[in-house]
Protein backbone atom coordinates (compact mmCIF):
# COMPACT_ATOMS: atom_id res chain seq x y z
CA UNK A 1 0.00 0.00 0.00
CA UNK A 2 0.86 3.15 -1.42
CA UNK A 3 2.69 5.64 2.01
CA UNK A 4 1.03 8.42 3.07
CA UNK A 5 2.04 11.18 0.52
CA UNK A 6 1.26 14.62 2.79
CA UNK A 7 4.08 16.24 2.47
CA UNK A 8 4.67 15.64 -0.75
CA UNK A 9 1.20 15.86 -2.13
CA UNK A 10 1.07 20.09 -2.11
CA UNK A 11 4.67 20.76 -3.75
CA UNK A 12 2.62 18.31 -6.83
CA UNK A 13 -0.02 19.99 -7.02
CA UNK A 14 0.47 22.86 -9.76
CA UNK A 15 2.10 20.58 -11.59
CA UNK A 16 -0.25 17.64 -11.73
CA UNK A 17 -3.09 20.19 -12.16
CA UNK A 18 -1.37 21.65 -15.36
CA UNK A 19 -0.87 17.73 -16.67
CA UNK A 20 -4.45 16.40 -15.56
CA UNK A 21 -2.69 13.57 -13.87
CA UNK A 22 -2.19 12.42 -10.35
CA UNK A 23 1.83 12.66 -10.13
CA UNK A 24 3.90 14.95 -12.31
CA UNK A 25 6.47 12.42 -13.33
CA UNK A 26 7.00 12.59 -16.93
CA UNK A 27 8.31 9.74 -18.86
CA UNK A 28 10.04 11.39 -21.52
CA UNK A 29 9.93 10.28 -25.29
CA UNK A 30 12.25 8.51 -26.37
CA UNK A 31 12.41 6.90 -29.69
CA UNK A 32 11.76 3.13 -30.33
CA UNK A 33 10.97 3.10 -26.97
CA UNK A 34 8.35 5.44 -26.10
CA UNK A 35 5.88 3.39 -27.72
CA UNK A 36 1.70 2.95 -26.42
CA UNK A 37 2.93 0.07 -24.19
CA UNK A 38 4.83 1.98 -21.99
CA UNK A 39 2.88 5.12 -22.37
CA UNK A 40 0.01 3.44 -21.73
CA UNK A 41 1.83 1.52 -18.18
CA UNK A 42 2.96 5.22 -17.16
CA UNK A 43 -0.44 6.75 -17.29
CA UNK A 44 -2.38 4.24 -15.90
CA UNK A 45 -0.10 3.98 -12.70
CA UNK A 46 -0.47 8.36 -12.24
CA UNK A 47 2.57 9.82 -14.29
CA UNK A 48 2.78 11.29 -17.23
CA UNK A 49 3.61 9.37 -20.88
CA UNK A 50 4.91 10.88 -24.05
CA UNK A 51 4.47 9.28 -27.27
CA UNK A 52 7.55 9.60 -29.26
CA UNK A 53 6.57 10.76 -32.72
CA UNK A 54 10.38 10.37 -33.87
CA UNK A 55 10.69 9.56 -37.58
CA UNK A 56 7.60 7.51 -38.19
CA UNK A 57 5.73 7.59 -40.77
CA UNK A 58 2.64 9.63 -40.39
CA UNK A 59 0.04 7.38 -40.66
CA UNK A 60 2.10 4.87 -38.15
CA UNK A 61 2.32 7.57 -35.54
CA UNK A 62 -1.80 7.93 -35.71
CA UNK A 63 -2.08 4.79 -35.63
CA UNK A 64 -0.34 4.50 -32.66
CA UNK A 65 -2.18 7.71 -30.91
CA UNK A 66 -5.87 5.68 -31.32
CA UNK A 67 -3.90 2.38 -29.73
CA UNK A 68 -2.81 4.52 -27.01
CA UNK A 69 -6.21 5.76 -26.64
CA UNK A 70 -7.48 2.14 -26.42
CA UNK A 71 -5.32 1.30 -23.31
CA UNK A 72 -5.27 4.28 -21.54
CA UNK A 73 -8.20 7.05 -20.89
CA UNK A 74 -5.88 9.48 -19.10
CA UNK A 75 -3.48 12.42 -20.75
CA UNK A 76 -0.50 11.67 -22.59
CA UNK A 77 1.40 13.99 -24.86
CA UNK A 78 2.95 13.01 -28.35
CA UNK A 79 6.02 14.65 -29.04
CA UNK A 80 7.27 15.82 -32.44
CA UNK A 81 10.78 16.00 -33.61
CA UNK A 82 11.33 19.57 -35.52
CA UNK A 83 14.13 18.32 -37.45
CA UNK A 84 12.50 14.95 -38.44
CA UNK A 85 11.40 14.69 -42.90
CA UNK A 86 7.76 14.10 -41.57
CA UNK A 87 7.48 17.11 -39.10
CA UNK A 88 5.32 19.31 -40.85
CA UNK A 89 2.85 16.18 -41.66
CA UNK A 90 3.18 14.98 -38.06
CA UNK A 91 2.13 18.56 -37.08
CA UNK A 92 -0.73 18.86 -39.48
CA UNK A 93 -2.16 15.39 -38.47
CA UNK A 94 -2.65 16.29 -35.11
CA UNK A 95 -5.03 19.26 -36.01
CA UNK A 96 -7.30 16.47 -37.27
CA UNK A 97 -6.73 13.33 -34.51
CA UNK A 98 -6.94 15.84 -31.56
CA UNK A 99 -4.51 15.34 -28.71
CA UNK A 100 -4.55 16.57 -25.41
CA UNK A 101 -0.39 17.91 -24.86
CA UNK A 102 2.62 18.45 -27.89
CA UNK A 103 5.85 18.67 -26.76
CA UNK A 104 7.95 20.06 -29.39
CA UNK A 105 11.85 18.51 -29.58
CA UNK A 106 14.58 18.26 -31.50
CA UNK A 107 15.42 21.80 -32.56
CA UNK A 108 13.43 24.50 -31.09
CA UNK A 109 10.13 25.44 -32.83
CA UNK A 110 9.41 28.70 -34.55
CA UNK A 111 6.16 30.49 -33.18
CA UNK A 112 3.77 30.02 -35.89
CA UNK A 113 4.28 26.07 -35.19
CA UNK A 114 3.35 26.73 -31.36
CA UNK A 115 0.35 28.67 -32.65
CA UNK A 116 -0.61 26.04 -34.93
CA UNK A 117 -0.17 23.24 -31.84
CA UNK A 118 -2.32 24.93 -29.67
CA UNK A 119 -4.70 26.33 -32.17
CA UNK A 120 -5.14 22.40 -32.12
CA UNK A 121 -6.28 22.56 -28.35
CA UNK A 122 -3.38 21.22 -26.89
CA UNK A 123 -1.67 22.56 -24.35
CA UNK A 124 2.03 22.94 -26.07
CA UNK A 125 5.70 22.14 -23.81
CA UNK A 126 8.64 23.12 -25.28
CA UNK A 127 12.16 22.05 -24.19
CA UNK A 128 14.92 24.78 -23.35
CA UNK A 129 18.20 23.78 -22.85
CA UNK A 130 19.60 27.37 -21.99
CA UNK A 131 18.11 30.79 -20.63
CA UNK A 132 18.03 32.37 -24.31
CA UNK A 133 15.98 29.43 -25.37
CA UNK A 134 14.30 29.54 -22.22
CA UNK A 135 13.06 33.01 -22.71
CA UNK A 136 12.18 32.66 -26.52
CA UNK A 137 9.67 29.71 -26.13
CA UNK A 138 8.27 31.84 -23.23
CA UNK A 139 7.65 34.31 -25.65
CA UNK A 140 6.79 32.60 -28.21
CA UNK A 141 3.67 30.93 -26.25
CA UNK A 142 4.29 27.84 -24.93
CA UNK A 143 2.57 26.27 -22.06
CA UNK A 144 5.37 24.56 -20.03
CA UNK A 145 9.09 24.17 -20.12
CA UNK A 146 11.12 20.92 -19.68
CA UNK A 147 14.43 22.47 -18.96
CA UNK A 148 16.68 20.00 -19.80
CA UNK A 149 20.78 19.55 -18.75
CA UNK A 150 23.47 18.30 -20.47
CA UNK A 151 23.05 15.11 -18.13
CA UNK A 152 19.96 13.70 -19.76
CA UNK A 153 20.18 10.90 -22.55
CA UNK A 154 20.04 11.46 -26.40
CA UNK A 155 20.39 14.90 -28.01
CA UNK A 156 21.31 17.43 -25.84
CA UNK A 157 22.39 20.85 -25.10
CA UNK A 158 26.02 21.59 -23.12
CA UNK A 159 24.43 23.53 -19.98
CA UNK A 160 24.38 21.37 -16.43
CA UNK A 161 20.98 20.87 -15.12
CA UNK A 162 22.42 22.31 -11.71
CA UNK A 163 23.28 25.61 -13.26
CA UNK A 164 19.98 25.60 -15.56
CA UNK A 165 17.94 25.50 -12.27
CA UNK A 166 19.40 28.73 -11.47
CA UNK A 167 19.44 30.89 -14.32
CA UNK A 168 16.10 29.63 -15.53
CA UNK A 169 13.84 27.53 -12.46
CA UNK A 170 14.70 30.01 -10.08
CA UNK A 171 13.75 33.58 -12.76
CA UNK A 172 10.15 31.79 -14.21
CA UNK A 173 8.81 29.06 -12.43
CA UNK A 174 6.09 31.51 -10.93
CA UNK A 175 5.36 32.45 -14.74
CA UNK A 176 4.88 29.23 -16.14
CA UNK A 177 5.32 25.45 -14.94
CA UNK A 178 8.80 23.86 -15.44
CA UNK A 179 9.36 20.46 -15.32
CA UNK A 180 13.35 19.11 -14.69
CA UNK A 181 15.09 16.45 -16.69
CA UNK A 182 18.47 15.20 -17.33
CA UNK A 183 20.04 13.26 -14.08
CA UNK A 184 16.91 12.85 -12.40
CA UNK A 185 17.07 9.23 -10.74
CA UNK A 186 15.71 8.78 -7.79
CA UNK A 187 12.64 10.61 -6.04
CA UNK A 188 14.85 12.75 -2.93
CA UNK A 189 16.25 14.62 -5.80
CA UNK A 190 12.24 14.98 -6.95
CA UNK A 191 11.50 16.64 -3.95
CA UNK A 192 14.48 19.02 -3.77
CA UNK A 193 13.64 20.17 -7.15
CA UNK A 194 10.06 20.37 -6.29
CA UNK A 195 10.99 22.41 -2.90
CA UNK A 196 12.93 24.65 -5.66
CA UNK A 197 9.77 25.67 -7.57
CA UNK A 198 9.83 22.77 -10.36
CA UNK A 199 6.53 21.87 -11.45
CA UNK A 200 7.13 18.04 -11.76
CA UNK A 201 10.18 16.10 -13.39
CA UNK A 202 11.43 14.09 -16.43
CA UNK A 203 13.22 10.90 -16.46
CA UNK A 204 13.85 8.77 -19.05
CA UNK A 205 16.84 6.52 -18.68
CA UNK A 206 14.72 4.81 -16.00
CA UNK A 207 11.41 4.24 -17.98
CA UNK A 208 13.60 2.05 -19.94
CA UNK A 209 14.43 -0.31 -16.87
CA UNK A 210 10.72 -1.17 -16.78
CA UNK A 211 9.14 -4.30 -17.26
CA UNK A 212 6.89 -2.72 -20.06
CA UNK A 213 9.92 -1.17 -22.01
CA UNK A 214 9.54 -3.15 -24.81
CA UNK A 215 13.33 -2.38 -25.63
CA UNK A 216 15.73 -5.45 -26.58
CA UNK A 217 17.16 -7.49 -23.54
CA UNK A 218 20.47 -6.72 -24.28
CA UNK A 219 19.91 -2.93 -24.12
CA UNK A 220 18.26 -3.04 -20.55
CA UNK A 221 21.71 -5.27 -19.50
CA UNK A 222 23.88 -2.65 -21.16
CA UNK A 223 22.57 -0.16 -18.83
CA UNK A 224 22.50 -2.21 -16.05
CA UNK A 225 25.76 -2.68 -16.19
CA UNK A 226 26.98 0.81 -17.21
CA UNK A 227 28.75 3.48 -14.56
CA UNK A 228 27.44 7.60 -15.10
CA UNK A 229 30.93 8.12 -16.86
CA UNK A 230 30.00 5.47 -19.48
CA UNK A 231 27.40 7.93 -20.83
CA UNK A 232 29.54 10.05 -23.14
CA UNK A 233 28.69 13.25 -25.07
CA UNK A 234 29.59 13.60 -28.61
CA UNK A 235 31.86 16.06 -29.99
CA UNK A 236 31.32 18.46 -33.17
CA UNK A 237 34.65 18.30 -34.93
CA UNK A 238 34.02 21.44 -36.99
CA UNK A 239 31.71 24.05 -36.97
CA UNK A 240 31.48 23.45 -40.80
CA UNK A 241 29.40 20.92 -39.52
CA UNK A 242 26.96 21.47 -36.87
CA UNK A 243 25.66 19.01 -35.03
CA UNK A 244 23.74 18.11 -31.60
CA UNK A 245 25.55 16.64 -29.30
CA UNK A 246 24.05 12.92 -28.42
CA UNK A 247 24.96 11.24 -24.85
CA UNK A 248 25.14 7.71 -25.18
CA UNK A 249 26.94 4.75 -23.92
CA UNK A 250 30.42 4.77 -25.10
CA UNK A 251 31.24 1.49 -27.56
CA UNK A 252 32.04 1.38 -31.44
CA UNK A 253 28.57 2.66 -32.75
CA UNK A 254 30.18 6.38 -30.74
CA UNK A 255 33.47 5.46 -32.73
CA UNK A 256 31.38 4.83 -35.70
CA UNK A 257 30.24 8.55 -35.62
CA UNK A 258 33.13 9.98 -35.07
CA UNK A 259 34.64 8.29 -38.76
CA UNK A 260 30.89 9.73 -40.03
CA UNK A 261 31.92 13.26 -38.99
CA UNK A 262 35.49 13.35 -40.65
CA UNK A 263 34.15 11.75 -43.95
CA UNK A 264 31.31 14.63 -43.91
CA UNK A 265 33.88 17.03 -43.27
CA UNK A 266 35.99 16.28 -46.14
CA UNK A 267 32.96 16.32 -48.71
CA UNK A 268 32.14 19.54 -47.56
CA UNK A 269 36.02 20.69 -48.21
CA UNK A 270 36.16 19.38 -51.72
CA UNK A 271 32.34 20.25 -52.08
CA UNK A 272 30.68 17.34 -53.16
CA UNK A 273 27.87 17.13 -50.67
CA UNK A 274 26.02 20.27 -48.58
CA UNK A 275 25.45 20.82 -45.34
CA UNK A 276 21.86 20.43 -45.08
CA UNK A 277 22.44 17.03 -46.58
CA UNK A 278 25.44 16.46 -44.30
CA UNK A 279 23.26 17.11 -40.94
CA UNK A 280 20.37 14.90 -42.97
CA UNK A 281 23.40 12.19 -42.50
CA UNK A 282 23.75 12.96 -39.20
CA UNK A 283 20.20 12.04 -38.03
CA UNK A 284 20.21 9.52 -40.75
CA UNK A 285 22.95 7.93 -38.48
CA UNK A 286 21.42 8.54 -34.95
CA UNK A 287 17.80 6.64 -36.59
CA UNK A 288 19.13 3.49 -37.80
CA UNK A 289 22.17 3.23 -34.97
CA UNK A 290 19.33 3.50 -31.87
CA UNK A 291 17.05 0.86 -33.89
CA UNK A 292 19.71 -1.35 -34.03
CA UNK A 293 20.57 -1.14 -30.51
CA UNK A 294 16.86 -0.78 -28.62
CA UNK A 295 15.55 -2.51 -31.21
CA UNK A 296 17.56 -5.54 -32.63
CA UNK A 297 20.04 -5.71 -29.36
CA UNK A 298 23.02 -4.71 -31.27
CA UNK A 299 24.59 -3.23 -28.15
CA UNK A 300 28.15 -2.86 -29.49
CA UNK A 301 27.28 -0.76 -33.28
CA UNK A 302 24.21 0.72 -32.69
CA UNK A 303 23.61 3.57 -30.35
CA UNK A 304 22.94 3.15 -26.61
CA UNK A 305 21.29 6.62 -25.70
CA UNK A 306 21.64 7.27 -22.01
CA UNK A 307 21.67 9.74 -19.81
CA UNK A 308 24.28 9.54 -16.50
CA UNK A 309 21.51 8.55 -14.10
CA UNK A 310 22.35 5.13 -16.27
CA UNK A 311 24.76 4.87 -12.87
CA UNK A 312 21.83 4.86 -10.73
CA UNK A 313 19.95 2.45 -12.45
CA UNK A 314 20.88 -1.96 -11.63
CA UNK A 315 17.53 -3.59 -12.15
CA UNK A 316 14.51 -3.79 -13.97
CA UNK A 317 11.32 -3.14 -12.29
CA UNK A 318 7.39 -2.47 -13.32
CA UNK A 319 6.55 1.02 -13.76
CA UNK A 320 4.37 1.18 -11.19
CA UNK A 321 7.20 0.14 -8.94
CA UNK A 322 9.35 2.61 -10.03
CA UNK A 323 7.07 5.37 -9.69
CA UNK A 324 5.58 4.23 -6.61
CA UNK A 325 9.42 4.49 -4.88
CA UNK A 326 10.14 8.21 -6.29
CA UNK A 327 7.05 8.95 -4.69
CA UNK A 328 8.04 7.25 -1.24
CA UNK A 329 11.83 8.54 -1.78
CA UNK A 330 10.55 11.72 -2.06
CA UNK A 331 7.88 11.68 0.83
CA UNK A 332 10.72 10.45 2.99
CA UNK A 333 13.21 13.22 2.26
CA UNK A 334 10.92 16.25 2.54
CA UNK A 335 9.96 14.06 6.25
CA UNK A 336 13.44 14.29 6.75
CA UNK A 337 14.37 17.63 5.66
CA UNK A 338 11.51 19.27 7.85
CA UNK A 339 13.62 17.52 11.12
CA UNK A 340 16.21 19.19 9.87
CA UNK A 341 14.46 22.71 9.57
CA UNK A 342 13.09 22.67 13.04
CA UNK A 343 15.70 20.76 14.46
CA UNK A 344 13.75 17.68 15.25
Amino acid sequence: MMKDLSMLTPLMRRGSEFLGVKYPIICGAMTWVSEPKLVSAVCNAGGFGCLAGGNAPCDILEKQIHQLRELTPNNFAVNLITIAPAYKDHLAMLDRVKVPYIIFAGSFPKEKEIAAAKATGAKVLCFASTVSIAERMIRFGADGIILEGSEAGGHIGHVSSMVLIQQVLYKFHREIPIFIAGGIGTGKMMAHLLTMGAAGVQLGTRFVMTEESTVHPAFKEAFRHANARDAISTPQYDQKLPVVAVRALRNRGTDLFGQLQLRLLRELEAGTIHRAEAQEEVEKFWIGALRRAAVEGDVDNGSLMAGQSVGLVDKVMTVRELIDELLEGAEDELVELKAKLCGC
